[in-house]
């Protein structure tokens, strides 16, 4: 299972900028002493999951964040102030916009946003993140199926119960509480026993909160293949 955390550095530094200004989470008052809420940036988690797309370079509000950005790498929770953000993915090196899209992202809310299918349908979809604390004992995972052409799938421990049922392309499930430990794991054909994936050693810490994705093609080869990547997201 391949996990690239490589871009942790850039995390921050380009977003002290009059467009990224932070927000407290504090209150505070104008000069007439009247109280004014000030808003607790959004975050999000910026993924590149499509298999045979280029590297790219990733803009927000026309500020580059990232740059050269390879298949399975993403970038960890970067803050962005809430509104309205355009959010460019472009192939590394020029101004070619494979992505261009405008989002809406609100105060305290934490997102996931992959590029995601093969190259000639690339596009972008973000998910909600519930970063809520897990129980004592516990860890939480979400399941989302982001393989192009693979068919609905059941993510289940090995020979025995289905934790995440019928899964199709884009669909995401709720993060849902496991006891902590390490699983091996396998995808399969949905309601089958047909074992398309095997995903041993998948260690799941007590009170970490954690996505694994179905990515790549059936039938790819080389890193194109079907495969499944996890992103940690505490």
């Amino acid at each position: 299972m391949e996990i690239r955390k490589k871009f942790k550095s850039l995390v921050s530094y380009l977003f002290i900028t009059a467009a990224f200004i932070s927000f407290s989470s504090l209150q505070g008052c104008d000069n007439n002493n009247n109280p004014v809420i000030q808003l607790i940036n959004a975050k999000s988690i910026i993924a590149h999951a499509s298999p045979n797309a280029p590297n790219v370079d990733i803009y927000l509000d026309n500020n580059l964040v990232a740059s050269n950005v390879a298949y399975l790498d993403y970038l960890p929770y970067t803050q962005i102030s809430p509104g309205v953000r355009n959010v460019k993915v472009n192939v590394t090196g020029t101004m070619t916009s494979v992505i261009n899209l405008d989002l809406n992202f609100d105060a305290a809310t934490n997102y996931s946003i992959f590029a995601i299918d093969s190259v000639a349908n690339l596009s972008a979809i973000r998910y909600d993140d519930d970063l809520t604390t897990p129980a004592s004992g516990k860890a939480h995972v979400r399941f989302i199926h982001l393989s192009p052409n693979a068919p609905a799938v059941d993510i289940a421990v090995t020979g025995g119960p289905v934790l995440f049922s019928n899964y199709t392309f884009k669909q995401a499930s709720v993060f849902t509480p496991v006891d902590a430990g390490v699983y091996d794991l396998e995808v399969r054909l949905a309601g089958s026993t047909t074992v398309v994936l095997s995903l041993p050693g998948i260690d799941l810490s007590n009170g970490k909160i954690y996505t694994v994705f179905a990515r790549g093609f059936v039938g790819g080869t080389g890193t194109q293949a079907l495969g499944a990547s996890i992103i940690p997201n505490n």
